[in-house]
């Protein structure tokens, strides 16, 4: 299988969900310098707005979940792919939110970003101790965010599953910080 725009087909994936794969890599956009100078962002916009390329992605995530009882998805892309997945899967969906956007809150974990720090939260009653969890997001880049909302959960009594997402950024070594996780990308940048 051949890269598009710089983008591959994931490790693991066969041959037919590759050349499905591509086409989504088609679709992805390349915006230079956003949101900073220097930086290529990874917009999958055009992939969620595409019902053929969205149901490839969720169903690929989907086959990934294994024994999962539910699906979180890293706010705010991880909601649209991590509830999608949920429901191709038959499990539930939790969101991991930005700090003060939830009612009720289980847990709380702050990290550090480039420029500052951020806090993720679990809601309160969701999460029972045990529940195992796979956790969906749309990028994997640095593993900053990814490392904490796992982390989170784990916080909040989960047992983490595995981590999913559609692009892994593989120049920032993102997975290191996910330690013996199981990462599934389905495609490479």
């Amino acid at each position: 299988m051949t890269a598009v725009g710089g983008i591959r087909v994931g490790p693991g994936i066969d041959a037919e969900s590759g050349a499905d794969l591509l086409r989504v890599a088609e679709l992805v956009r390349s915006v230079p310098d956003h949101p900073a100078p220097g930086v290529l962002f990874r917009d999958i916009t055009p992939v969620l707005a595409d019902g053929e390329a969205f149901a490839t992605v969720v169903t690929e995530l989907a086959a990934h979940t294994g024994d999962a009882d539910l699906v979180a998805g890293v706010e705010a892309r991880g909601f649209l792919l991590g509830a999608a997945v949920a429901l191709v899967a038959g499990l539930g969906t939790v969101p991991v939110r930005k700090a003060g956007r939830l009612p009720a809150v289980a847990a709380s974990r702050s990290y550090e970003l480039e420029y500052g720090s951020a806090t993720l939260e679990v809601p309160a009653g969701v999460i029972e101790p045990g529940t195992r969890v796979y956790v969906v997001d749309d990028v994997l880049a640095t593993g900053g965010t990814a490392a904490a909302a796992c982390a989170l959960l784990a916080d909040a009594g989960a047992d983490v599953a595995g981590f999913g997402t559609l692009i892994e950024l593989t120049t920032l070594n993102g997975r290191s910080r996910l330690g013996d996780l199981r990462v599934d990308a389905l495609l490479n940048a």
